[in-house]
């Protein structure tokens, strides 16, 4: 089953499993993988599952879509193809790869589903470098107290349709990155205005009505 790792400045905000006959692509909030971005149309790109093949078919967008650096109308997609759809990149896989975390649902009233689940988040005693791993320490709402290791290379933390947000390790540190909703996150009470921001050890993130400390060992 084939999969798409959408990505921005080397960020990973989204995965998406192909496991429709159609997906949709483009900024309208009905499309099945919705990129809010002016430089992606409303209706930008459809995917089609045709027996074990997919195809990416652009649908007459404003700026095009593209595989590998070129302008495509409609193209079979092979394993590690990478789509662009304005600043965007799309990597289509064909395996399935355990380095992308499965999203943190935060539900009012109830206990979220993943948080502090090995099943969710993978084995919390296994960081993935020899140094400790940063964590997510829950401050408000049904989850508080909870302490989530970011063991893999993305975790994405919110409530899908609502808000969602990504928190990315790299070399340098972690990266915070707004993924969807019509509202932006905030850290430490202000706004996210670019795409993405780097973490320090303390800053408060405020996401879908719940407040987190993102927390990095010295």
């Amino acid at each position: 089953m084939g999969k798409l790792v959408v990505s921005l400045d080397g960020v990973v905000i989204k995965e998406v499993q192909i496991t429709k006959d159609k997906t949709t692509l483009g900024r309208r909030p009905y499309n099945d993988i919705v990129i809010d971005n002016l430089a992606v149309s409303g209706e930008h790109a459809v995917l089609q599952m045709v027996g074990n093949d997919v195809f990416i078919e652009d649908l007459n967008s404003t700026n095009g879509t593209y595989i590998n650096g070129k302008a495509i109308k409609k193209q079979l997609l092979n394993s590690n193809d990478v789509v662009e759809v304005g600043k965007y990149k799309i990597k289509f896989l064909l395996e399935d790869s355990a380095d992308y975390e499965k999203t943190m649902i935060l539900k009012p009233g109830g206990t979220p589903s993943g948080f502090g689940m090995p099943s969710a988040f993978g084995p919390l005693g296994t960081p993935a470098s020899s140094a400790s791993p940063a964590s997510i320490r829950v401050l408000t709402g049904a989850a508080a107290g909870r302490e989530v290791s970011l063991t893999k290379v993305v975790t994405t933390v919110g409530k899908p349709g609502v808000q969602v947000a990504s928190i990315t390790k790299r070399p340098s540190g972690y990266v915070f990155a707004h993924v969807e909703g019509g509202a932006r996150p905030t850290v430490n009470g202000a706004p996210l205005t670019g795409e993405s921001i780097a973490l320090k050890s303390g800053d408060v993130i405020e996401l879908a009505g719940t407040q987190m400390q993102f927390v990095q060992p010295g």
